[in-house]
């Protein structure tokens, strides 16, 4: 029986030795390899800074032949009115407010429009508040809102290349002989064309078809009558707040900028939420507003400033003829 016992004893120990010598040969083993068929694409190493969102798109890019397409329908205002355009299509949100404002106030001239705006308070950017004595001009601009953005993209974007654009209308429009001085405007060959209202006191709007001045007249075509003017609109002492009157508002165009109020119009597509205007006047909240409707009550002696005011502007167009 002690015999046996020393066997089992002695087997035992042989299984415990023979155990440990086999265990570290498995540990040592490396773990066999992933199947080759699923191989598994490795991570991207993390970037040392997280990329930070760009606080705007980038400024939209117009080509040359673009840009002549969106500016012909202005290009031959006089440089105080297209000044004021450019600057009020920054803001084409505000357009159409402003042009249902203008019509509703047409009956306005002179400082009895200036008070009329200024006694409601309008939130408008001045320089489309400046426009509100040209009810054709902010209609023209509220009835296509889709090209008015696009103005003001392309002036907010690049200045240079929208006024190079209008020097490049308005020198097709000489060549062919559309642009002329008249009774309405006086047009300053050169380098850089300008145009300025014949009475500095007094600015015509003019209308014409782009498809027709910008391009070679047809044989026996008349090109006098192309350009028409409708009745203008008279500069007051009360305006001069919104950048009008001599040398308040201008183009440079040798160094092809806006000039309002003797002060460089510096607004662009990067600093266009922090911009501030050059004008003397202050930006107000609505004061009231019914769905839009009108703001400013016509009283009887606005009516009759209007009435007034109609007439000299009739009677100085039938002079100027």
């Amino acid at each position: 029986m002690k015999r046996n016992t020393r066997s089992s004893t002695n087997a035992r120990c042989a299984l415990v030795l023979i155990a440990g010598l086999v265990a570290p040969l498995f540990a040592q083993a490396p773990p066999p390899p992933p199947p080759s068929q699923y191989p598994q694409a490795p991570y991207p190493a993390p970037s040392p800074y997280p990329q930070q969102p760009s606080s705007y798109p980038p400024p939209p890019q117009y080509p040359s032949q673009q840009l002549d397409s969106i500016v012909s329908r202005i290009a031959l205002y006089p440089d105080s009115l297209l000044s004021q355009v450019l600057a009020a299509a920054t803001f084409s949100d505000q357009i159409p407010d402003a042009a249902r404002w203008a019509d509703q106030h047409h009956y306005l001239q002179g400082d009895a429009l200036a008070a009329a705006i200024q006694a409601d308070r309008l939130p408008w950017d001045p320089s489309v508040q400046a426009l509100l004595p040209f009810p054709a001009v902010l209609d023209m601009m509220a009835s296509d809102p889709g090209w008015t953005r696009q103005l003001g993209d392309a002036f907010l974007a690049n200045q240079a290349a929208v006024m190079d654009a209008v020097q490049r209308e308005r020198q097709n429009a000489y060549q062919y002989g559309y642009l002329r001085t008249n009774p309405q405007i006086v047009v300053t060959p050169g380098p850089y064309i300008t145009i300025a209202p014949a009475n500095p006191a007094f600015i015509y709007v003019p209308v014409y078809d782009p498809l027709i001045v910008f391009a070679p007249p047809r044989p026996g075509f008349f090109v006098g009558g192309a350009i028409r003017f409708g009745w203008g609109f008279g500069i007051t002492a009360g305006f001069r707040p919104w950048g009008w009157g001599v040398g308040f508002n201008r183009i440079d165009w040798g160094r092809r900028t806006v000039i309002v109020n003797n002060t460089v119009w510096n607004r662009t597509f990067v600093n266009r939420n922090v911009y501030v205007h050059p004008y003397s006047v202050p930006r107000y909240e609505p004061a009231r507003r019914v769905e839009g409707h009108e703001l400013h009550e016509q009283s009887p002696r606005e009516r009759e400033a209007y009435r007034g005011g109609r007439e000299r502007v009739e009677e100085h167009g039938r002079e100027r003829r």
